[in-house]
């Protein structure tokens, strides 16, 4: 046997406390995350620590029993490093047959160090086991890697390979003492790689973590029938993940609601696992990660189940599918909630704008077929007026015209008064109904009315008005923008004789690249800023307000603005008809 240096020994001492403190290390991370794979790392670089330790106590004391369990701890170390390996890839639960595993280290050890008398083939056995384990380990990470991109998963995929490479050295070369000590440094330059391999690893975990949250649960647009579409489109960007979808709790068990990538076929018929992803989110509150790697290559591997909290009085929860885990079993269920109950909320804020905006379609609807009935109601009434009344004044002044002719000489002047009140009476039934319908809009069209209600104000309130049509042509506009814009210089002249104190108006209309520009600017006294955004929101100002509506529903708006160095300006904008 070959004598133990103090060289050795510091070495040893070297690799022990890396080993350890790799060990330490992984060990706070489990506590701190709770997460299985921090659990198994921690527990196999402590097991190979301990190996370090019993292979030392040998080459001291020459005990047998120390190199059995030296075997048995590298054995124990090698699946442990294997496990962690599958428990971060593939989420693998630890399930009782695994104990199994444990004991073939126990039997295969004792069979090398006690049923062998050649040393050389006793450690050659161990060390090939070591170094196929090693070489799976590797594979675990490149195939993770081939999933994913990971650079990471990548450097420990060579690093573990090197590192079997090396453990074939050992009966050859290190257990006649040819490295010493430098096979130990190397072995503890293969332990660090492989620490930081798997740090890299866990920080690359972290990333998608971050980018998942960032991913579910930036803001959903307000009112937007495509927000739920939005959130489901959002897991797609992430690293493995095939689709999305949002399920309900039913009656009879979760219902599909909408999905993205894979889970859009879902509503056809929900996969049984599925219904027990979200079934066990819907009962206990809480995320779930369920995986089933290489059961169904065309099926997805993981599948992560997000609660949502109530939307629209039903639980909901969002199920992930993928082919890799670490997007979300970096998460913690805190996070996770945390990210469920916002996801949730900003469904339930889009459910109420929807709601909201309905209503408000609703409302202009209602708007636009109160107006429709209000105009026709007008038309209705200035026609009986025109039509009607006006005919029974001409009829009366026909009957008092002949009455007249045969009464008493002293009577006259009484026919005459009658007969001119008649004429003032029609007068006004058709200025009424001038009012109520103006016949030149229908006649003639929007110009020739527009001047005819000009003059007819100017007439009236003695304030100059200047009618401005500019680029001589009539503007394309249907008849409802007619009738919107008459009705928009009517009420606008009405506002300046009643609140504007003003001398002179100017009304212009005009086209600009298939719109019309309609203004009415006036030299009163104005009005204040505050209300220049809310025409109608004064008392006494619902007659802009409604003109402000009938342009919206007409697809136009409205605007108020000050003029220099007074007065007001109200600019309206329709489109043109094609």
């Amino acid at each position: 046997m070959q004598v133990f240096t103090t060289a050795e020994a510091a070495a040893a001492l070297f690799q022990a406390t890396i080993t350890f403190g790799l060990a330490f290390l992984f060990g706070f991370l489990y506590r701190q995350s709770r997460k299985a794979h921090f659990l198994w790392w921690s527990v196999a670089f402590g097991l190979y620590g301990l190996g370090l330790g019993a292979i030392v106590s040998f080459l001291l004391t020459a005990t047998w029993a120390f190199l059995y369990a030296h075997q048995v701890i590298v054995g124990w170390t090698a699946l442990a490093l294997l496990y962690a390996a599958l428990v971060f890839e593939r989420q693998l639960p630890w399930r009782p047959q695994h104990l199994w595993f444990l004991v073939f280290p126990v039997i295969w050890a004792y069979f090398a160090i006690f049923g062998l008398d050649n040393f050389a083939l006793a450690a050659g056995t161990t060390v090939v086991l070591l170094s196929v384990t090693t070489v799976w380990t590797g594979w675990v990470f490149w195939r993770y890697r081939a999933g994913t991109g990971s650079s990471a998963a990548l450097f420990l995929a060579i690093t573990l390979g090197l590192w079997a490479l090396h453990h074939l050295d050992y009966p050859f070369l290190r257990a006649r003492g040819a490295w010493n000590p430098w096979g130990y440094f190397v072995d503890a330059l293969f332990v660090l790689a492989t620490g930081i391999g798997i740090l890299l690893l866990v920080l690359e975990e972290f990333q998608e973590g971050l980018k998942t949250l960032a991913a579910l649960s930036a803001d959903l647009g307000p009112g937007s029938s495509e927000s739920l579409g939005t959130l489901l489109q959002r897991p797609l960007g992430l690293r493995g993940v095939r689709g999305a979808g949002v399920l309900r709790a039913g009656p009879s068990g979760p219902e599909f609601v909408r999905g993205s990538g894979v889970a859009e076929r879902w509503g056809d018929q929900l996969p049984s696992r599925v219904v027990a992803v979200a079934a066990s989110v819907f009962g206990t509150g809480d995320s779930v990660l369920e995986g089933r790697p290489g059961a169904d290559p065309a099926a997805p591997a993981f599948l992560a189940g997000i609660p949502l909290g109530v939307v629209g009085g039903l639980p909901m929860a969002l199920v992930v599918a993928g082919d890799v885990a670490a997007a979300f079993a970096v998460l913690d269920q805190s996070i996770l909630a945390a990210v469920g109950a916002q996801i949730g909320a900003g469904l339930h804020k889009a459910e109420l704008s929807r709601a909201l905006e309905q209503r408000r379609l609703e409302l202009e609807r209602l708007s636009v077929r109160m107006i429709q009935q209000h105009e026709e109601q007008r038309r209705r009434i200035g026609r009986e007026l025109h039509d009607e009344t006006a005919q029974v004044f001409s009829a009366l002044k026909m009957q008092l015209g002949s009455v007249r002719e045969v009464v008493p000489e002293a009577l006259a002047p009484r026919f005459d008064r009658l007969l001119e009140l008649v004429d003032i009476g029609s007068g006004s039934i058709r200025n009424v109904a001038e009012d109520l319908r103006p016949a030149l809009l229908d006649d003639l069209g929007l110009i020739p009315a527009l001047g005819a209600l000009v003059a007819d104000f100017q007439e009236w309130s003695g304030v100059a008005v200047d009618l401005v049509i500019q680029d001589g042509a009539p503007p394309r506009a249907g008849p409802a923008a007619e009738l919107a814009m008459f009705r928009a210089v009517q009420e606008g002249l009405a506002n300046v004789a009643r609140h504007a104190q003003a001398a002179t108006v100017r009304v212009s209309l005009s086209r600009r690249e298939g719109i019309i520009c309609l203004t009415i600017d006036d030299d009163g006294i104005g009005m204040a800023p505050a209300e220049f955004n809310h025409p109608g929101g004064r008392p006494g100002r619902s007659g802009l307000f409604g003109m402000q509506k009938r342009i919206e529903i007409l697809g136009g708006r409205v605007a108020l603005a000050a003029r220099l160095p007074s007065g007001l300006s109200l600019a309206i904008e329709l489109p043109e008809v094609p």
